[in-house]
Formats: structure tokens, C-alpha cells, sequence
């Protein structure tokens, strides 16, 4: 028996062993389990341990508290569901939407905005390559500039007012997951939010925490609403970052 027993195919020893586990829930499941960890463990632990996982690129700074709520109306009209935001490092996509995402531009999403359809075209790099009244144009009638959108009509954000005293606990909410907001920010987001979308309005405060945000009037009217929210956001998509992508410089990677 024994010289049976040793002479069994590898394979069909283990072919057994996996039956007995199979036949086993408790087994299965812890062996399940074990096999998942490990993976796991190969795979995510070594990013804790690397200050370089997510690089830092200079230009880079949390959306001020106007372009915050924006990402919020973005997020919660579905706009992430026909728009990504990542453009992938192939050369056709390069030269139609500008230059291959960065990891770094994604840290202060939360959540991140890469999306994974595109019925509509990239916006990782939309910032600047509209005016406002085009965008505010498109959001409420897309078909009177693209003809063969089905993008839905967003014109009530033009009549939808929008809340500065909120963003307070916004800016505090994004702080607990790592966003770098401090004290002031939090305290002065109803300040800075009215700041930034009043073209005459003392912008030193906002300047100084925020550097190179917009400051104007977005959608072209007196109240403050959710459409000036939104084409804040889509105007600042992709112009943060400092960096010539063709030729990349050490100096802006820190």
C-alpha cells in the first residue's frame, strides 16, 4: 500500500486534496481567504512603504471652496458617467485631448474622477479651451452647439442657488480624508466662495490660500447659483499642474 501510495501522480494527489477542501466550507473559505490576503498584501503593501507612490508635481493645490461645490454638482448630476477624466498615455488621445493624465492630479479627488465610458469626450484637460458662456451655453442647451449631443439639458443650475455657508463643513469633511485644508480655509470658505465668482471683491485672502484661482463672474448673472459652481470646476480641470509633458523637468517633481 505504501508503495501505492507513493507512486501517485502529483497531479492527482493534489487533485484529491483539492476535493477534500472543496468538500469542506469552513476550509474553503479560510483557504479562499489566505490566498486573497496574500495577494493583497504583495500587491498594496509595498505602496505604503514608497514616499514616491503618488508624485508631487508642482502647481498642484485643494479646489478652492467655489470649484469644490462644482465637483459636488459634477458628481451628483452623473457627469462622470459619459466624461472621463484621465487621458491614457497613446498618442491618439494625446493630441485630442492634450497631455496623458498625472496620478498626482487626482490626489485631492475624493473620489477620483477617472470614469470608465466616454459618450462624451475626455474633460481631464477642459479647463481654458472654452469661455464661460460657452459652457454655460452647453450645459443648458447642448444641442444649439453640438448638434448630435445627447448630453440632457442642465439649465436649471442657472436658477438653483447655491449655499456658501455649507462649504464649510465641505472643506472639513475633505480634510478628514486627507486633504490638506486648514483652520482658515474652513473658517473663511463662505468668504472665499463669494470672493471668487465677484469680479470686484477683495481677492488677496483667496490668492494667498488658493494660488491662480479665477476670480470673475462665471455664468454671467447676479446670484450666485450652481452653474457658476460648475464652470468654475470645468474651467479649473487640467491647469493646475506645471509641467511640459513632452519634455519633463526635474525640477517641477519634488
Amino acid at each position: 500500500m505504501s508503495g501505492t501510495a507513493s507512486s501517485t501522480p502529483p497531479r492527482r494527489r493534489f487533485a484529491r486534496l483539492h476535493g477534500r477542501i472543496e468538500r469542506r466550507a469552513l476550509v474553503f473559505l479560510l483557504a479562499i481567504f489566505g490566498v486573497s490576503a496574500v495577494g493583497g498584501l504583495v500587491e498594496i503593501a509595498p505602496l505604503f512603504a514608497l514616499e514616491n507612490t503618488v508624485e508631487h508635481v508642482a502647481g498642484l493645490r485643494p479646489y478652492t471652496p467655489l470649484e469644490l461645490a462644482g465637483r459636488a454638482v459634477y458628481i451628483r448630476e452623473g457627469c462622470y458617467v459619459c466624461h472621463s477624466q484621465q487621458i491614457r498615455p497613446f498618442r491618439d488621445e494625446v493630441e485630442r485631448y492634450g497631455a496623458y493624465s498625472l496620478a498626482a492630479e487626482s490626489r485631492y479627488d475624493h473620489p477620483f474622477q477617472w470614469g470608465s465610458k466616454r459618450t462624451g469626450p475626455d474633460l481631464a484637460r477642459v479647463g481654458g479651451r472654452y469661455s464661460d458662456a460657452w459652457h454655460v451655453q452647453h450645459l443648458s442647451d447642448p444641442r444649439s452647439l453640438v448638434p448630435s449631443s445627447i448630453m440632457p439639458p442642465y439649465a436649471f443650475l442657472a436658477s438653483a442657488p447655491l449655499r456658501p455657508e455649507a462649504m464649510g463643513r465641505h472643506l472639513d469633511t475633505n480634510r478628514m480624508v486627507g486633504v490638506p485644508y486648514d483652520d482658515t480655509m474652513v473658517r473663511e470658505a463662505a468668504a472665499d466662495l463669494r470672493a471668487q465668482v465677484d469680479p470686484d471683491a477683495d481677492a488677496s485672502g483667496l490668492q494667498a490660500r488658493y494660488p491662480g484661482a479665477q476670480q470673475r463672474n462665471f455664468d454671467g448673472q447676479a446670484a450666485l447659483t450652481e452653474m457658476d459652481a460648475l464652470v468654475a470646476y470645468l474651467q479649473v480641470l487640467g491647469t493646475m499642474a506645471e509641467f511640459d509633458w513632452r519634455r519633463p523637468d526635474s525640477a517641477m517633481l519634488r
